[in-house]
Protein backbone atom coordinates (compact mmCIF):
# COMPACT_ATOMS: atom_id res chain seq x y z
CA UNK A 1 0.00 0.00 0.00
CA UNK A 2 1.00 3.50 0.44
CA UNK A 3 3.02 6.11 -2.73
CA UNK A 4 5.76 3.59 -2.75
CA UNK A 5 5.45 0.15 -5.22
CA UNK A 6 3.05 -2.23 -3.37
CA UNK A 7 3.50 -4.86 -5.13
CA UNK A 8 2.06 -7.11 -3.60
CA UNK A 9 19.57 -10.97 5.13
CA UNK A 10 22.29 -13.19 4.59
CA UNK A 11 26.38 -13.66 5.93
CA UNK A 12 28.67 -12.66 3.67
CA UNK A 13 30.43 -15.71 1.57
CA UNK A 14 34.43 -14.72 1.88
CA UNK A 15 35.80 -15.11 -1.37
CA UNK A 16 37.52 -18.76 -0.93
CA UNK A 17 34.13 -19.86 0.46
CA UNK A 18 33.19 -23.03 -1.43
CA UNK A 19 29.11 -22.77 -1.97
CA UNK A 20 29.27 -26.45 -2.88
CA UNK A 21 30.79 -27.70 0.32
CA UNK A 22 28.51 -29.23 2.40
CA UNK A 23 30.26 -28.50 5.82
CA UNK A 24 29.38 -26.96 8.70
CA UNK A 25 30.88 -23.54 6.92
CA UNK A 26 27.59 -24.20 4.60
CA UNK A 27 25.25 -24.51 7.20
CA UNK A 28 26.40 -20.90 8.72
CA UNK A 29 27.57 -22.43 12.04
CA UNK A 30 31.06 -21.15 11.86
CA UNK A 31 30.47 -19.13 15.14
CA UNK A 32 28.27 -21.41 17.04
CA UNK A 33 30.22 -20.18 20.38
CA UNK A 34 29.89 -16.70 20.21
CA UNK A 35 25.95 -16.88 20.22
CA UNK A 36 24.13 -16.43 23.78
CA UNK A 37 23.39 -19.41 25.48
CA UNK A 38 19.86 -20.30 26.80
CA UNK A 39 18.68 -19.47 30.22
CA UNK A 40 15.52 -18.57 32.13
CA UNK A 41 14.07 -15.24 32.77
CA UNK A 42 11.89 -13.67 35.79
CA UNK A 43 8.55 -12.09 34.84
CA UNK A 44 10.05 -8.79 35.84
CA UNK A 45 12.87 -9.09 33.69
CA UNK A 46 10.89 -9.48 30.55
CA UNK A 47 8.31 -6.59 32.38
CA UNK A 48 10.83 -4.47 32.47
CA UNK A 49 12.48 -5.18 29.13
CA UNK A 50 9.34 -4.95 27.58
CA UNK A 51 8.26 -1.38 29.39
CA UNK A 52 5.35 -3.33 30.81
CA UNK A 53 4.51 -4.72 27.44
CA UNK A 54 3.81 -1.60 26.10
CA UNK A 55 1.92 -1.66 22.56
CA UNK A 56 4.28 1.05 21.17
CA UNK A 57 6.89 -2.63 21.43
CA UNK A 58 4.57 -5.09 19.91
CA UNK A 59 6.63 -6.22 16.40
CA UNK A 60 4.37 -8.96 15.54
CA UNK A 61 2.75 -8.82 12.30
CA UNK A 62 -1.22 -8.42 13.51
CA UNK A 63 -0.47 -5.94 16.48
CA UNK A 64 -2.45 -6.38 19.59
CA UNK A 65 -4.90 -8.99 17.89
CA UNK A 66 -2.24 -11.63 17.28
CA UNK A 67 -3.57 -14.58 19.28
CA UNK A 68 0.46 -14.44 20.54
CA UNK A 69 2.04 -11.09 21.09
CA UNK A 70 5.49 -10.43 20.12
CA UNK A 71 7.32 -7.83 21.60
CA UNK A 72 10.67 -5.61 21.41
CA UNK A 73 12.42 -5.33 24.40
CA UNK A 74 16.21 -4.41 25.98
CA UNK A 75 17.52 -5.87 28.47
CA UNK A 76 20.03 -4.62 31.61
CA UNK A 77 23.09 -5.59 29.50
CA UNK A 78 21.76 -3.26 26.43
CA UNK A 79 20.68 -6.59 24.36
CA UNK A 80 17.77 -6.35 22.20
CA UNK A 81 15.40 -9.02 22.52
CA UNK A 82 12.52 -10.37 21.34
CA UNK A 83 9.83 -11.93 23.48
CA UNK A 84 6.81 -13.96 22.64
CA UNK A 85 3.68 -13.97 25.25
CA UNK A 86 1.46 -16.96 24.95
CA UNK A 87 -2.21 -16.97 25.43
CA UNK A 88 -2.59 -18.08 28.87
CA UNK A 89 -4.66 -21.59 27.11
CA UNK A 90 -1.75 -22.15 24.35
CA UNK A 91 0.49 -23.71 27.12
CA UNK A 92 -1.45 -25.59 30.15
CA UNK A 93 1.39 -27.95 31.06
CA UNK A 94 4.21 -25.94 32.84
CA UNK A 95 6.43 -28.56 32.02
CA UNK A 96 5.69 -29.61 28.34
CA UNK A 97 6.37 -25.91 27.99
CA UNK A 98 9.46 -25.86 29.94
CA UNK A 99 10.79 -28.95 28.36
CA UNK A 100 9.68 -28.01 24.65
CA UNK A 101 11.82 -24.34 25.32
CA UNK A 102 14.87 -26.32 26.37
CA UNK A 103 15.14 -28.20 23.86
CA UNK A 104 14.51 -25.74 20.98
CA UNK A 105 16.96 -23.44 23.45
CA UNK A 106 19.95 -26.04 22.68
CA UNK A 107 19.67 -25.08 18.77
CA UNK A 108 22.28 -22.81 17.74
CA UNK A 109 23.27 -21.39 14.23
CA UNK A 110 23.73 -18.25 12.30
CA UNK A 111 20.74 -18.94 10.01
CA UNK A 112 18.33 -19.41 13.39
CA UNK A 113 16.66 -16.22 15.38
CA UNK A 114 17.79 -18.08 18.21
CA UNK A 115 15.95 -18.78 21.21
CA UNK A 116 17.74 -17.64 24.15
CA UNK A 117 15.17 -17.85 26.92
CA UNK A 118 11.94 -18.74 28.14
CA UNK A 119 9.71 -17.39 31.37
CA UNK A 120 7.40 -19.34 33.22
CA UNK A 121 5.57 -17.76 35.96
CA UNK A 122 1.71 -18.44 37.10
CA UNK A 123 -0.35 -18.34 33.93
CA UNK A 124 2.84 -16.52 31.61
CA UNK A 125 4.76 -18.54 28.98
CA UNK A 126 6.91 -16.25 27.19
CA UNK A 127 10.16 -17.17 24.59
CA UNK A 128 12.76 -14.69 24.70
CA UNK A 129 14.95 -14.97 20.91
CA UNK A 130 17.35 -13.14 19.46
CA UNK A 131 16.33 -9.44 18.25
CA UNK A 132 16.24 -8.77 14.42
CA UNK A 133 16.38 -4.91 13.70
CA UNK A 134 15.85 -5.09 9.83
CA UNK A 135 12.36 -6.29 9.68
CA UNK A 136 10.76 -9.27 7.88
CA UNK A 137 10.83 -10.95 4.49
CA UNK A 138 7.49 -10.06 4.31
CA UNK A 139 8.64 -6.25 4.71
CA UNK A 140 11.51 -6.46 2.13
CA UNK A 141 9.84 -8.40 -1.05
CA UNK A 142 5.82 -7.45 -0.48
CA UNK A 143 6.46 -3.74 0.43
CA UNK A 144 9.63 -2.27 -0.38
CA UNK A 145 9.99 1.60 -0.64
CA UNK A 146 13.24 2.22 -2.46
CA UNK A 147 14.88 -0.62 -4.03
CA UNK A 148 13.25 -4.55 -5.07
CA UNK A 149 14.66 -7.33 -3.47
CA UNK A 150 17.88 -8.43 -6.21
CA UNK A 151 17.54 -11.69 -7.77
CA UNK A 152 20.74 -12.60 -5.88
CA UNK A 153 19.68 -11.97 -2.63
CA UNK A 154 16.01 -13.79 -3.60
CA UNK A 155 18.88 -16.54 -4.55
CA UNK A 156 20.46 -16.57 -1.22
CA UNK A 157 17.57 -16.21 0.72
CA UNK A 158 16.67 -19.67 -0.46
CA UNK A 159 19.55 -21.02 0.35
CA UNK A 160 20.02 -19.67 3.63
CA UNK A 161 16.62 -20.45 4.63
CA UNK A 162 16.99 -24.25 3.46
CA UNK A 163 20.32 -24.34 5.19
CA UNK A 164 18.34 -23.37 8.14
CA UNK A 165 15.85 -26.03 8.17
CA UNK A 166 18.62 -28.41 7.02
CA UNK A 167 20.74 -28.00 10.29
CA UNK A 168 17.42 -28.21 12.26
CA UNK A 169 16.11 -31.72 10.59
CA UNK A 170 19.96 -32.72 11.44
CA UNK A 171 19.39 -31.55 15.29
CA UNK A 172 16.16 -33.57 15.06
CA UNK A 173 14.00 -30.96 14.90
CA UNK A 174 12.42 -31.24 11.45
CA UNK A 175 9.28 -29.87 12.07
CA UNK A 176 8.31 -26.06 11.81
CA UNK A 177 4.85 -24.89 12.10
CA UNK A 178 3.68 -22.33 9.39
CA UNK A 179 6.99 -21.50 7.21
CA UNK A 180 5.67 -17.90 5.37
CA UNK A 181 7.29 -14.67 4.98
CA UNK A 182 6.68 -13.51 8.17
CA UNK A 183 9.37 -15.80 9.88
CA UNK A 184 12.43 -14.73 8.13
CA UNK A 185 14.16 -12.04 9.59
CA UNK A 186 16.64 -9.73 8.95
CA UNK A 187 19.38 -9.07 11.31
CA UNK A 188 22.24 -6.00 11.82
CA UNK A 189 24.30 -7.55 8.88
CA UNK A 190 20.98 -7.79 6.43
CA UNK A 191 21.46 -11.56 6.91
CA UNK A 192 17.79 -13.30 6.64
CA UNK A 193 17.07 -15.86 9.81
CA UNK A 194 14.49 -18.16 9.93
CA UNK A 195 12.42 -17.44 13.53
CA UNK A 196 12.69 -20.31 16.51
CA UNK A 197 9.49 -19.58 17.40
CA UNK A 198 7.90 -22.06 14.62
CA UNK A 199 9.74 -24.78 16.06
CA UNK A 200 7.73 -25.16 19.12
CA UNK A 201 5.81 -27.79 18.04
CA UNK A 202 3.32 -28.59 20.77
CA UNK A 203 2.12 -25.16 20.91
CA UNK A 204 -1.42 -24.30 20.36
CA UNK A 205 -0.46 -21.58 18.69
CA UNK A 206 -3.14 -20.67 16.25
CA UNK A 207 -6.45 -22.95 15.06
CA UNK A 208 -4.11 -24.13 11.98
CA UNK A 209 -1.05 -24.13 10.26
CA UNK A 210 -1.91 -21.90 8.07
CA UNK A 211 -3.87 -18.54 8.13
CA UNK A 212 -4.99 -19.51 4.26
CA UNK A 213 -6.27 -22.83 3.69
CA UNK A 214 -4.87 -21.77 -0.13
CA UNK A 215 -1.33 -21.46 1.12
CA UNK A 216 -1.86 -25.33 3.45
CA UNK A 217 -0.04 -28.15 2.55
CA UNK A 218 -2.93 -30.61 1.30
CA UNK A 219 -1.94 -33.25 3.47
CA UNK A 220 -2.29 -31.24 6.77
CA UNK A 221 -6.21 -30.57 5.65
CA UNK A 222 -6.54 -34.15 5.21
CA UNK A 223 -4.70 -35.40 8.56
CA UNK A 224 -4.48 -32.55 10.62
CA UNK A 225 -0.76 -33.40 11.42
CA UNK A 226 2.11 -31.47 10.44
CA UNK A 227 5.40 -33.30 8.82
CA UNK A 228 8.96 -32.71 7.52
CA UNK A 229 7.08 -32.88 4.06
CA UNK A 230 4.71 -30.22 5.38
CA UNK A 231 7.52 -27.51 6.01
CA UNK A 232 9.13 -28.38 2.08
CA UNK A 233 5.98 -27.37 0.96
CA UNK A 234 6.06 -24.42 2.78
CA UNK A 235 9.05 -24.08 1.23
CA UNK A 236 7.67 -23.78 -2.03
CA UNK A 237 5.43 -21.37 -1.33
CA UNK A 238 7.85 -18.79 -0.01
CA UNK A 239 10.45 -19.70 -3.43
CA UNK A 240 7.23 -18.52 -5.23
CA UNK A 241 6.77 -15.72 -3.20
CA UNK A 242 10.58 -14.87 -4.24
CA UNK A 243 10.32 -15.39 -7.82
CA UNK A 244 7.14 -13.57 -8.01
CA UNK A 245 7.22 -10.55 -5.42
CA UNK A 246 3.80 -11.99 -4.76
CA UNK A 247 1.88 -14.24 -2.74
CA UNK A 248 0.84 -16.53 -5.15
CA UNK A 249 -1.57 -19.47 -4.20
CA UNK A 250 0.52 -22.71 -5.08
CA UNK A 251 -2.45 -23.77 -7.22
CA UNK A 252 -2.57 -21.37 -9.76
CA UNK A 253 1.41 -20.59 -9.88
CA UNK A 254 1.30 -24.63 -10.26
CA UNK A 255 -1.41 -24.26 -13.55
CA UNK A 256 1.31 -21.93 -15.12
CA UNK A 257 4.21 -23.95 -14.99
CA UNK A 258 2.52 -26.96 -15.94
CA UNK A 259 1.33 -24.42 -19.13
CA UNK A 260 4.66 -23.52 -19.38
CA UNK A 261 4.27 -19.99 -18.69
CA UNK A 262 6.41 -19.79 -15.84
CA UNK A 263 7.59 -16.35 -16.80
CA UNK A 264 4.40 -15.01 -16.01
CA UNK A 265 5.06 -16.05 -12.37
CA UNK A 266 8.22 -13.76 -12.59
CA UNK A 267 8.17 -10.25 -11.05
CA UNK A 268 8.23 -7.95 -13.30
CA UNK A 269 11.13 -5.76 -11.45
CA UNK A 270 13.17 -8.29 -11.94
CA UNK A 271 13.34 -7.89 -16.21
CA UNK A 272 16.67 -8.71 -17.34
CA UNK A 273 18.30 -9.59 -14.50
CA UNK A 274 18.12 -13.28 -14.46
CA UNK A 275 18.61 -16.13 -16.61
CA UNK A 276 16.00 -18.03 -18.27
CA UNK A 277 18.22 -21.06 -17.21
CA UNK A 278 18.04 -19.36 -13.58
CA UNK A 279 14.81 -18.82 -13.66
CA UNK A 280 13.74 -22.18 -14.63
CA UNK A 281 15.63 -23.95 -12.14
CA UNK A 282 14.49 -22.31 -9.72
CA UNK A 283 10.56 -22.79 -10.76
CA UNK A 284 11.39 -26.43 -11.33
CA UNK A 285 12.74 -26.24 -7.51
CA UNK A 286 9.62 -24.82 -6.30
CA UNK A 287 6.97 -27.21 -8.21
CA UNK A 288 9.03 -30.36 -7.07
CA UNK A 289 8.30 -28.77 -3.15
CA UNK A 290 4.88 -28.28 -4.21
CA UNK A 291 4.02 -31.74 -5.05
CA UNK A 292 0.64 -32.98 -4.14
CA UNK A 293 2.12 -36.14 -2.64
CA UNK A 294 4.62 -35.69 0.11
CA UNK A 295 7.04 -38.50 -0.61
CA UNK A 296 7.58 -37.21 -4.24
CA UNK A 297 9.23 -33.71 -2.49
CA UNK A 298 12.89 -33.48 -2.00
CA UNK A 299 14.23 -32.99 1.86
CA UNK A 300 15.81 -30.38 2.95
CA UNK A 301 19.51 -31.55 2.05
CA UNK A 302 18.91 -31.88 -1.62
CA UNK A 303 17.06 -28.25 -1.20
CA UNK A 304 20.97 -26.85 -0.10
CA UNK A 305 22.44 -29.23 -2.66
CA UNK A 306 19.81 -27.42 -5.14
CA UNK A 307 20.17 -23.91 -4.36
CA UNK A 308 23.74 -23.70 -3.68
CA UNK A 309 25.32 -23.68 -7.81
CA UNK A 310 22.63 -20.68 -8.59
CA UNK A 311 24.32 -18.32 -6.21
CA UNK A 312 25.33 -14.53 -7.50
CA UNK A 313 27.39 -12.11 -6.37
CA UNK A 314 28.36 -14.34 -3.65
CA UNK A 315 31.43 -11.85 -2.51
CA UNK A 316 29.02 -8.88 -1.86
CA UNK A 317 27.43 -8.54 1.64
CA UNK A 318 24.07 -8.93 2.33
CA UNK A 319 23.48 -5.58 3.59
CA UNK A 320 25.42 -3.95 0.18
CA UNK A 321 22.28 -6.72 -1.44
CA UNK A 322 19.66 -5.07 0.69
CA UNK A 323 20.29 -1.37 0.14
CA UNK A 324 19.86 -1.09 3.61
CA UNK A 325 22.60 0.30 6.83
CA UNK A 326 24.95 -2.05 8.16
CA UNK A 327 25.68 -2.61 11.53
CA UNK A 328 22.46 -1.52 12.95
CA UNK A 329 21.66 -3.91 16.33
CA UNK A 330 19.11 -1.95 17.85
CA UNK A 331 15.55 -1.16 16.63
CA UNK A 332 14.44 1.67 13.96
CA UNK A 333 13.24 4.96 15.30
CA UNK A 334 9.31 4.59 15.05
CA UNK A 335 7.79 8.28 14.10
CA UNK A 336 5.09 8.85 16.74
CA UNK A 337 1.75 8.67 14.74
CA UNK A 338 -0.46 11.92 14.94
CA UNK A 339 -3.88 12.23 16.79
CA UNK A 340 -5.67 11.13 13.23
CA UNK A 341 -2.97 8.73 12.75
CA UNK A 342 -3.47 7.01 16.07
CA UNK A 343 -7.79 7.47 16.00
CA UNK A 344 -7.56 5.11 12.29
CA UNK A 345 -5.05 2.57 14.17
CA UNK A 346 -7.56 2.29 16.90
CA UNK A 347 -10.70 2.48 14.02
CA UNK A 348 -12.16 5.21 16.44
CA UNK A 349 -14.42 6.48 13.76
CA UNK A 350 -15.81 9.02 16.07
CA UNK A 351 -12.29 10.28 16.43
CA UNK A 352 -11.52 10.42 12.82
CA UNK A 353 -14.95 12.17 12.32
CA UNK A 354 -13.71 15.42 15.04
CA UNK A 355 -10.45 15.65 13.30
CA UNK A 356 -11.58 15.54 9.81
CA UNK A 357 -14.27 18.51 10.71
CA UNK A 358 -12.35 20.46 12.58
CA UNK A 359 -9.37 20.26 9.87
CA UNK A 360 -11.77 21.41 6.92
CA UNK A 361 -10.51 22.03 3.52
CA UNK A 362 -7.16 23.51 4.36
CA UNK A 363 -5.26 20.22 3.07
CA UNK A 364 -6.56 20.70 -0.17
CA UNK A 365 -4.48 23.75 -0.87
CA UNK A 366 -2.19 23.39 -3.44
CA UNK A 367 -4.04 20.63 -5.14
CA UNK A 368 -4.41 22.30 -8.82
CA UNK A 369 -8.06 22.14 -9.93
CA UNK A 370 -8.01 22.87 -13.93
CA UNK A 371 -11.66 24.00 -14.09
CA UNK A 372 -13.26 23.89 -17.96
CA UNK A 373 -14.88 26.55 -19.91
CA UNK A 374 -18.03 25.36 -17.63
CA UNK A 375 -17.12 27.03 -14.42
CA UNK A 376 -18.80 30.27 -15.79
CA UNK A 377 -22.26 28.37 -16.01
CA UNK A 378 -24.31 27.02 -13.47
CA UNK A 379 -22.82 23.63 -13.59
CA UNK A 380 -19.82 24.95 -11.41
CA UNK A 381 -22.21 26.28 -8.79
CA UNK A 382 -24.75 23.32 -8.49
CA UNK A 383 -21.17 21.25 -7.95
CA UNK A 384 -20.32 23.62 -5.16
CA UNK A 385 -23.83 23.66 -3.66
CA UNK A 386 -23.71 19.51 -3.67
CA UNK A 387 -20.31 20.23 -2.04
CA UNK A 388 -22.33 22.32 0.64
CA UNK A 389 -24.67 20.37 1.57
CA UNK A 390 -22.59 17.35 1.56
CA UNK A 391 -20.08 19.23 4.58
CA UNK A 392 -23.85 20.06 6.27
CA UNK A 393 -24.41 16.15 6.21
CA UNK A 394 -20.75 15.15 6.97
CA UNK A 395 -21.32 17.04 10.30
CA UNK A 396 -24.76 16.01 11.37
CA UNK A 397 -23.36 12.36 10.34
CA UNK A 398 -26.42 11.97 7.93
CA UNK A 399 -24.49 9.64 6.17
CA UNK A 400 -26.29 8.54 3.24
CA UNK A 401 -27.15 11.91 2.38
CA UNK A 402 -23.41 13.08 3.05
CA UNK A 403 -22.73 9.98 0.32
CA UNK A 404 -25.08 11.08 -1.99
CA UNK A 405 -24.12 14.76 -2.43
CA UNK A 406 -20.30 14.01 -2.10
CA UNK A 407 -21.16 11.65 -5.39
CA UNK A 408 -22.60 14.82 -7.29
CA UNK A 409 -19.71 16.96 -6.38
CA UNK A 410 -17.23 13.97 -7.56
CA UNK A 411 -18.66 13.24 -10.04
CA UNK A 412 -19.24 16.35 -11.74
CA UNK A 413 -15.88 16.61 -12.30
CA UNK A 414 -15.51 20.62 -12.85
CA UNK A 415 -13.12 20.10 -9.46
CA UNK A 416 -11.32 17.79 -7.60
CA UNK A 417 -10.74 17.94 -3.59
CA UNK A 418 -9.05 15.21 -2.00
CA UNK A 419 -10.51 16.28 1.25
CA UNK A 420 -13.94 15.24 -0.30
CA UNK A 421 -13.01 11.79 -1.04
CA UNK A 422 -11.61 11.49 2.74
CA UNK A 423 -14.69 12.89 3.64
CA UNK A 424 -16.61 10.48 1.95
CA UNK A 425 -14.28 7.42 2.47
CA UNK A 426 -15.03 7.88 6.41
CA UNK A 427 -19.04 8.01 5.46
CA UNK A 428 -18.18 4.09 3.89
CA UNK A 429 -16.48 3.33 6.62
CA UNK A 430 -19.13 4.41 9.23
CA UNK A 431 -21.63 2.75 6.70
CA UNK A 432 -19.57 -0.27 6.98
CA UNK A 433 -18.15 -0.27 3.43
CA UNK A 434 -15.25 -0.82 4.00
CA UNK A 435 -13.87 -1.13 0.54
CA UNK A 436 -15.73 1.59 -0.52
CA UNK A 437 -13.59 3.05 1.89
CA UNK A 438 -10.42 1.96 0.73
CA UNK A 439 -11.07 3.12 -2.47
CA UNK A 440 -11.66 6.58 -1.74
CA UNK A 441 -8.55 6.71 0.32
CA UNK A 442 -6.09 5.35 -2.14
CA UNK A 443 -7.82 8.26 -5.18
CA UNK A 444 -7.56 10.67 -2.62
CA UNK A 445 -3.50 9.62 -2.58
CA UNK A 446 -3.05 9.62 -5.82
CA UNK A 447 -4.50 13.17 -6.04
CA UNK A 448 -2.45 14.45 -3.07
CA UNK A 449 0.45 12.15 -3.06
CA UNK A 450 2.12 13.53 -0.02
CA UNK A 451 -1.05 13.67 2.10
CA UNK A 452 -1.01 11.65 5.30
CA UNK A 453 -4.50 12.13 6.05
CA UNK A 454 -4.94 9.64 2.14
CA UNK A 455 -2.60 6.58 4.18
CA UNK A 456 -4.38 7.03 7.70
CA UNK A 457 -7.95 6.89 6.32
CA UNK A 458 -6.29 3.71 4.20
CA UNK A 459 -5.26 1.88 7.28
CA UNK A 460 -8.53 2.66 8.84
CA UNK A 461 -10.39 0.70 5.95
CA UNK A 462 -7.48 -2.37 6.04
CA UNK A 463 -7.85 -3.26 9.91
CA UNK A 464 -11.95 -3.03 8.60
CA UNK A 465 -11.30 -5.00 5.98
CA UNK A 466 -9.02 -7.63 8.04
CA UNK A 467 -5.91 -6.67 6.31
CA UNK A 468 -3.78 -6.02 9.51
CA UNK A 469 -0.02 -5.88 7.99
CA UNK A 470 -1.04 -3.65 5.10
CA UNK A 471 -2.99 -1.59 7.47
CA UNK A 472 0.20 -1.33 9.59
CA UNK A 473 2.31 -0.50 6.50
CA UNK A 474 0.20 2.44 5.84
CA UNK A 475 0.43 3.95 9.23
CA UNK A 476 4.20 3.92 9.15
CA UNK A 477 4.08 5.22 5.53
CA UNK A 478 1.67 8.40 6.89
CA UNK A 479 4.23 8.78 9.90
CA UNK A 480 7.04 8.72 7.73
CA UNK A 481 5.38 11.70 5.54
CA UNK A 482 4.42 13.23 9.11
CA UNK A 483 8.26 13.69 9.71
CA UNK A 484 8.96 14.87 6.52
CA UNK A 485 6.66 17.56 6.60
CA UNK A 486 8.30 18.82 9.85
CA UNK A 487 11.57 18.29 9.47
CA UNK A 488 11.35 20.48 5.73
Amino acid sequence: MGARCSKLSLCFWPSNTNLNDSSDIENGSRNEDSLPGFSEFSLDQLRVATGAFSSENIVSEHGEKAPNVVYRGKLADDRWIAVKRFNKSAWPDTRQFLEEARAVGQLRNERLANLIGCCCEAEERLLVAEFMPNETLSRHLFHWETQPMKWAMRLRVALYLAQALDYCSSKGRALYHDLNAYRVLFDKDGNPRLSCFGLMKNSRDGNSYSTNLAFTPPEYLRTGRVTAESVVYSFGTLLLDLLSGKHIPPSHALDLIRGKNFLMLMDSCLEGHFSNDDGTELVRLASRCLQYEPRERPNAKSLVIALAPLQKETEAPSYVLMGIQHGMSSPKETVPLTPLGEACSRRDLTAIHEILEKVGYKDDEGVANELSFQMWTNQIQETLNSKKRGDISFRSKDLATAIDCYTQFIEGGTMISPTVLARRSLCYLMSDMPQEALGDAMQAQVIHPDWPTALYLQAAALFSLGMDNDAHESLKDGSSLEAKKHTN
